[in-house]
């Protein structure tokens, strides 16, 4: 039971990168579909969120690390890049949803 939960974690993983990579290329070689400052925002975003993803995913440590004892220019420290690579995830995976429905809306 143990191995095919780490099974499907795994198809799961790869599954999640596979869009997230494929929504980077639809990025950078396709016509965008969303508004110039978004394209633009997430174009510069996007590579240091899959580095800031790939540090948080081997370190296994928690995606948003806030303690009590933190002041808040260390709040903000740890939140503005997660805040930034959500918005890179959101606006990259929209514009790829975007895209796919107009290739299937002109055939």
């Amino acid at each position: 039971m143990f191995r095919k939960s780490k099974k499907t974690i795994l198809i799961k993983r790869i599954s999640i990168w596979i869009l997230y990579l494929f929504s980077g290329y639809v990025l950078y070689t396709k016509e965008s579909n969303l508004y110039s400052l978004l394209i633009n925002f997430t174009k510069i975003i996007y590579p240091l969120s899959i580095f800031w993803l790939q540090i948080r995913i081997k370190r296994k440590s928690n995606f948003l690390p806030i303690d009590s004892s933190m002041s808040s220019s260390q709040l903000w420290f740890n939140i503005l890049p997660i805040l930034a690579s959500l918005l890179a995830v959101i606006f990259s995976i929209t514009n790829l949803f975007l895209y796919l429905l107009e290739i299937l809306i002109s055939y």
